[in-house]
């Protein structure tokens, strides 16, 4: 890397923390305007506070990474544009590639940045944050599904007509086992009850009613020890639940999920997809910065950016769109999820053609 491709990738790197520091100031100041008579109705100390935003600020920053890279792209480029050091670049011979290759590992920087810290860093601390906000800002959770039903494993499937997530005990329980489609074996119980000390579940005043070819058998207790593939957790608030997972702990609650035919886990999936996409569309967003402002206006610095704030919020639209077809079941969430990398690639291809070279 030469002296011109240091001075590019420092100036885009420094206005890029610029940005980000502006924005994340930005919203912390009306987080705590918003949330504020809460910490005070619950009596919460400045450290208790401090505690909060100190998850809250990197998730934030992850949330507006490819935005304010792409800014900050639009904003060095257009600088670079209007005191037509780009013009000069190009006339030394460089190629229009040669430009874009600072601005390329710059994004490669913030993207292995991005990927490393939402995969692994961000959703620990993230784990702080929503247990902070379901206490202090959401208030008590109570479980009020009625009517539950789990899949524990390949053939059997669990009733529940309905649980205290307090009491961590369930009522009306029925566990049905399966063989090729034909019922095997019942079991029903009065209560089931979480067993922290030995980490299992009671069932009391239980019966059980076994299938044969030749007939039936039924037993009957009043208590019994059991293993099942359910946990109080399942009970417990999902609220922002997919944020709090690392990409390993994602993947296998999204299998346990799918074991038990489950059929909430695109919001799951759509974490799991977005965290995978976002380091992508980063350095699709900085190339596209960079093709935009790179021709210089007649009307100066201030409409390269105003065109650059005007596809990032084409990109915000689409995006936004594309996920809440995603999670009502329209579109599958891989392809929701990168609809709008795939259409900005496009874009940025056509664009390119026309930039200056």
């Amino acid at each position: 890397m030469d002296i011109l491709n240091k001075y590019v990738l420092k100036k885009f790197l420094k206005t890029f923390l610029f940005v980000v520091g502006v924005m994340v100031l930005v919203v912390v100041v009306i987080d705590f305007t918003e949330k504020n008579h809460k910490f005070i109705q619950n009596k919460l100390s400045t450290s208790d506070i401090l505690g909060y935003y100190y998850g809250f600020i990197p998730y934030i920053i992850s949330l507006v990474t490819p935005i304010t890279a792409f800014i900050a792209t639009v904003y060095v480029t257009a600088q670079l544009s209007q005191r037509t050091e780009l013009i000069a670049i190009l006339s030394s011979g460089k190629s229009f590639i040669y430009i874009i290759k600072s601005f390329f590992i710059g994004s490669l920087i913030i993207a292995v940045s991005s990927f490393l810290l939402n995969g692994w860093i961000i959703p620990h601390l993230n784990k702080d944050r929503v247990a902070f906000e379901v206490m202090y800002i959401k208030g008590p959770y109570f479980f009020s599904d009625k009517n539950v039903h789990f899949k524990i494993d390949e053939n059997s499937y669990l009733y529940l007509e309905r649980y205290d997530n307090n009491m961590e005990i369930g009522y009306n329980v029925t566990i049905e086992n399966f063989e090729d489609n034909e019922l095997k074996a019942k079991l029903f119980a009065r209560q089931i009850i979480w067993k922290n000390d030995i980490e299992k579940w009671r069932l009391k005043s239980w019966r059980t009613r076994e299938l044969y070819d030749k007939g039936e058998e039924i037993n009957t207790g009043f208590e019994l020890d059991t293993t099942l593939l359910v946990s109080p957790s399942d009970f417990d608030n999902n609220y922002r639940l997919s944020e709090t997972f690392t990409n390993n702990e994602l993947n296998e609650f999204i299998n346990l999920q799918q074991l038990r035919g489950a059929d909430d886990t695109n919001i799951y999936k759509i974490e799991k997809y977005m965290r995978i996409a976002q380091p992508f569309t980063v350095i699709l967003l900085v190339i596209l910065g960079v093709v935009i402002a790179s021709r210089k206006s007649r009307q100066g610095k201030g409409y390269l950016i105003a065109l650059g704030f005007s596809f990032a919020f084409a990109f915000i639209i689409s995006f936004v769109m594309s996920r809440a077809f995603a999670e009502n079941g329209s579109l599958s969430p891989l392809l929701a999820i990168w609809l709008p990398n795939i259409i900005f690639s496009f874009l940025t291809a056509y664009l390119y053609k026309l930039a200056p070279k």
